[in-house]
């Protein structure tokens, strides 16, 4: 039985290049069924409605798009740009043109998001079966310093394993949703303080 109240419902757009993992990811986060023999299709675009309990005694919703897989210069679609919250951006990082094609998506979401704060976090999805780790140690340590200086949070998760992919996910909602306080003008509080203390006298 549900007991905590659902509140809001944030947009998030994952995006990346091809054959990354981003459903793989979605699916194994929301249905936890994917195994290493699942067969996955290429994503069209696809819609998956999550609940995240955040720790604040009300769960958050979020409407996850999965987008097709971008390929070469094609550029993720103008309309994920205008309505999104937040962006999840994926890459393989035994695929070095996945990460390099992060900057250009990047790019992009600086250019249509109109003073608005964005939140963009950055996803190493360590799904290869086979793996050179040199390869994949050189690409997070590039993802790490690239997401430093644009000031991006960096994850690494495996689709394969589903507790490994809750951190990203908890962590967006509490960025999406704050903790609010009492009231946002203490000086307001202490006015309304002082005139009940005068009343009741």
């Amino acid at each position: 039985m549900l007991t905590s109240k659902i509140s809001k419902i944030g947009k998030v757009v994952v995006c990346g290049g091809k054959g990354v993992g981003k459903t793989a990811m979605l699916e194994q986060l929301i249905y936890g069924h994917v195994t290493i023999d699942s067969e996955l299709h290429s994503t069209i675009e696809d819609t998956y409605v999550a609940s995240v309990d955040t720790g604040k005694g009300s769960r958050d919703m979020l409407r996850i798009y999965d987008t097709a897989g971008l390929q070469g210069n094609v550029q993720l679609p103008r309309h994920y740009l205008l309505f999104s919250d937040a962006f999840i951006l994926v890459y393989d990082p035994s695929d070095p043109a996945s990460l390099d094609m992060l900057a250009g998506i990047k790019s992009d979401i600086d250019k249509y998001k109109e003073k608005k704060e964005m939140i963009i976090i950055v996803i190493a999805n360590m799904h290869s079966r086979q793996a050179n780790n040199d390869l994949i140690e050189s690409n997070l340590n590039r993802a790490n310093n690239w997401c430093a200086r644009e000031r991006i949070k960096h994850y690494t998760v495996n689709a394969m394993e589903r507790a490994s992919l809750y951190e990203p996910f908890i962590q967006l909602a509490i960025r999406l949703y704050p903790t609010q306080t009492k009231s946002s003008f203490p000086q307001l509080r202490q006015l309304t303080q002082k005139t009940s203390k005068v009343d009741n006298s």
